[in-house]
């Protein structure tokens, strides 16, 4: 994990509700999450998000939902929209967006009609109960819930009238979704009791009973579902043939997200649910989980206050965010791929730009890919000179991050770091006797070695010096229409990708790229002078 520095406050929204930052995550195959703004409107925990095509949903604990455009994230002039009594669990638009459902504990489905923000239905389950799931099929013509009398209902989007109940679950139904193809609903109950289930439903036919359970599908509760938009028949032409495969996901209690090939022979009752394989990383429940609209990542976020990415291919982790101070409860990819909102128990949305800097890199002079050797990352600069964050990069880089906040409480430098002895560590709070040895064994061995994250630059490289895309120093730097200086192989390969700034997130208003001959003499400067 790569976080890049300075952590730079760009702006804030006039109405207090949103940061704009260039806090960086850099993953395995150069993927790269910019935090690009936090909402921090919402007064209390934030339980789901959802995207549209041009609006982000937010929703809450604090009975409100807040829409905000995508393309600033300022917030729509009719929100926030109320009506809820109690907290809301769930949001879902319509595939075109039209049209916003809600659910919440006050027992009410609720969609919101898009222009305006008007609530144009109000439903309840036969029962009154809580409902804690709604998502809308992939046509946009029905809806599924699911609520705390264990059952799950099918909803008449044009009528705005329950017209099937789903009932056999034995907890409370947590989650739901339709298959692409829309012939079937999965359902997820939170297994209190009974362990967490997952049952079929036939969603045209009308058979009254499940398709098939998958018992245990996970310890204790199925938390979230959801099919891959592009795996098997979810994408290219329609098929002659009645049987259907697709890709299914579920995460839960187990703190684990699992894939599963889903087949069915449409028209019957004959489905078969085989799981694929388990992706093991988080150490709390799996909150909640969504496929990329193009099929290929997974992004899960559980209690454990992280979100991890996953390719939906090679079922590799490639990504884990942990900028949260609280249970991660949602997240939403938008529908260009190209951004993933993540909500907590903090009270804040944050919003990631996800870029794939391979390609960039792949290009620039010099630029080697792949993972670095420990003798690459640590070659030029002695370590006396490195700063704190020189030194919790060095332990993340030896497997060992939960040292990390007792060094950076106690100040421990690179001057520092040469003169602690096994005592001193002990005195740290680094108990285990085997991460005492290797921090000094490693520590021995690296003494002449650079600070973390430089190549070939002398030490005490200003940051300035710095490109904000490639983080090494700058040969011929260039101002940008967002106003920032580049590297001009950098930035010329980032715009041949990207219409927007790599730091704010904004559109770039043209391409034009101005020489910073003062900073370039000044780099020329230090050089010589190193």
């Amino acid at each position: 994990m790569f976080v890049s520095r300075p952590k730079i406050v760009h702006g804030k929204d006039l109405r207090s509700c949103m940061t704009m930052t260039d806090t960086r995550i850099r993953g395995k195959s150069n993927l790269v999450a910019s935090n690009v703004h936090t909402i921090t409107a919402h007064t209390s925990d934030v339980t789901a998000v959802a995207y549209s095509h041009n609006i982000l949903a937010t929703c809450s604990a604090d009975k409100t939902v807040r829409l905000w455009s995508t393309k600033d994230y300022s917030e729509l002039p009719f929100s926030p929209l109320t009506g809820h009594s109690f907290m809301i669990h769930a949001c879902d638009f319509s595939p075109n967006g039209l049209t916003l459902a809600t659910c919440s504990t006050d027992g009410t489905l609720r969609l919101w009609e898009m222009k305006s923000g008007q609530c144009v239905a109000s439903l309840s389950h036969p029962s009154n109960c809580a409902i804690r799931a709604c998502r809308f099929s992939n046509n946009g013509a029905k809806l599924v819930t699911g609520g705390d009398d264990d059952s799950a209902f099918l909803l008449d989007v044009a009528d705005k009238k329950f017209v099937r109940s789903f009932k056999g679950q034995d907890e409370s139904v947590v989650s739901a979704a339709f298959s692409p193809d829309d012939n079937y609903i999965v359902t997820g109950s939170s297994g209190i009791d009974f362990g967490g289930d997952l049952l079929v439903w036939d969603a045209q036919f009308g058979h009254g009973k499940f398709l098939t359970r998958v018992t245990s599908c996970h310890d204790l509760a199925v938390s979230c579902c959801q099919f891959s938009p592009t795996y098997g028949n979810a994408s290219g032409p329609p098929s002659s043939s009645s049987i259907k495969k697709f890709l299914l996901a579920t995460g839960g209690k187990d703190n684990l997200v699992k894939l599963w090939i889903f087949e069915g022979d449409v028209g019957s009752v004959n489905v078969k649910i085989t799981l694929e394989t388990m992706l093991p990383g988080h150490k709390e429940t799996v909150q909640w989980l969504c496929f990329s609209p193009n099929g290929q990542y997974i992004a899960s976020c559980s209690l454990d206050k992280t979100v991890r990415l996953w390719t939906a291919d090679s079922h590799q982790c490639v990504l884990d965010i942990d900028e949260h101070a609280s249970y991660v409860t949602s997240c939403a990819f938008s529908r260009d791929n190209q951004s993933l909102a993540t909500s907590s128990n903090d009270k804040t949305v944050k919003v990631w730009k996800l870029s794939d800097t391979s390609k960039i890199m792949n290009n620039l002079s010099g630029y080697e890919s792949g993972e670095e050797t420990s003798e690459e990352k640590f070659s030029h600069a002695a370590m006396e000179m490195w700063t704190v964050d020189d030194v919790c990069q060095w332990l993340s880089a030896l497997g060992l991050p939960e040292h990390e906040e007792k060094f950076r409480d106690n100040a421990i430098d690179g001057k520092e770091l040469l003169a602690l002895t096994t005592a001193d560590l002990e005195a740290l709070g680094v108990v285990a006797l085997g991460h005492r040895n290797k921090i000094v064994r490693t520590r021995d061995m690296c003494k002449d070695a650079a600070s973390p994250g430089q190549r070939s630059e002398p030490a005490h490289t200003p940051e300035e010096f710095l490109c904000p895309i490639t983080q090494e120093l700058m040969r011929d730097p260039v101002i940008a229409a967002d106003g920032y200086t580049y590297d001009r192989p950098a930035i010329v390969s980032w715009m041949q990708r990207e219409q927007r700034s790599p730091l704010t997130n904004l559109e770039l208003s043209s391409t034009q790229l101005t020489p910073n001959r003062t900073l370039k003499m000044m780099i020329h400067k230090f050089l010589q002078a190193s």
